[in-house]
């Protein structure tokens, strides 16, 4: 399981998950912060610091948020 960054990241450039993440795992996409989902240690950092309230755990995505899990899977070619 991993976290992933849905839609109010979109066009975001806050980045406050970079610096929270302890294993390097998020990198900016063409248009949002993206989670490797093989990466991800699951610890939660990210979620407590992004400002748009962006982060989910894989888990909780609601069936129209799964298209940015599978993003994040494309960008990161998992």
């Amino acid at each position: 399981m991993a976290y992933v960054i849905t839609s109010p990241c979109i066009n975001e450039q806050a980045g406050d998950c970079l610096d929270a993440c302890p294993v390097d795992c998020i990198e900016k996409g063409e248009d949002q912060y993206l989670i490797d989902p093989a990466t991800c240690i699951d610890c939660g950092a990210c979620e407590t610091v992004c400002p748009v309230e962006a982060i989910v755990y894989e888990e909780d995505l609601e069936d129209e948020q799964r298209v940015f899990f599978d993003k994040a899977k494309q960008y990161f070619n998992v």
